[in-house]
């Protein structure tokens, strides 16, 4: 299971009410849905398509079913969640653009989390090396990445703006030397190293029900 998972759990802590109903996807080990039940009470669920992570949460006590949300989201009703968090997992599926859809179709509050490959680290090992980039951001060699779709911060700006998805807050980050967040305000395209969106889902479904 890679550490990525625990991400900016930090931040989509602070970002959850107590109470919240929330669906994880991509949840891995389970290891974030077990924080926000212990911290903030809230009842969740997870969606992970490996076999070890399912079985990891089950042991946890967590409610967590196997599955792959590139074509496993359609079942949900609309706006059935509180929070929906979609963490470091939206660049290893095979069709964003639909899973982002039906997210804000499913959710009141969607949290978004990526790998910005804008990040000056990537920009320079290209520039300079002519290589795909391998670094403490992206620790894999190019013919094992899980990693399908590469964005950036300015990317998801962009989509979001395209899909008429409401952004309620940014908050782009790196991390620091004990793993906690450091928020990034100065051209966080270049500098920060993970995006992180917090998106109105009931605005969205609001809006395609009108027209």
């Amino acid at each position: 299971m890679n550490t990525d998972y625990q991400i900016g759990y930090d931040l989509i802590l602070n970002e959850v009410p107590a109470g919240s109903r929330v669906l994880d996807l991509g949840c891995g080990d389970g290891a974030l849905l077990e924080r926000l039940q212990n911290l903030k009470k809230v009842k969740g669920f997870g969606v992970e398509i490996s076999e070890e992570g399912v079985s990891k949460c089950v042991e946890k006590g967590l409610y967590c079913y196997q599955g792959d949300i590139d074509d496993g989201l359609s079942d949900f009703k609309q706006n059935i969640y509180d929070f929906i968090i979609l963490n470091q997992t939206l660049q290893s599926t095979k069709r964003p653009d639909y899973v982002l859809k039906e997210i804000m179709r499913i959710c009141r509050t969607a949290i978004i989390s990526f790998p910005n490959f804008g990040h000056c680290k990537t920009r320079f090992q290209i520039l300079f090396r002519g290589t795909m980039p391998k670094n403490s951001l992206l620790p894999y060699e190019w013919f094992e990445s899980p990693n399908i779709h590469h964005l950036t911060i300015n990317d998801f700006e962009d989509h979001c703006e395209k899909n008429r998805f409401a952004v309620k807050k940014e908050m782009h980050f790196s991390l620091k030397k004990d793993g906690s967040s450091r928020i990034i305000n100065f051209m966080p395209n270049m500098m920060a190293e993970y995006g992180l969106f917090v998106l109105d889902g009931e605005k969205f479904s609001a809006e395609k029900n009108i027209r």
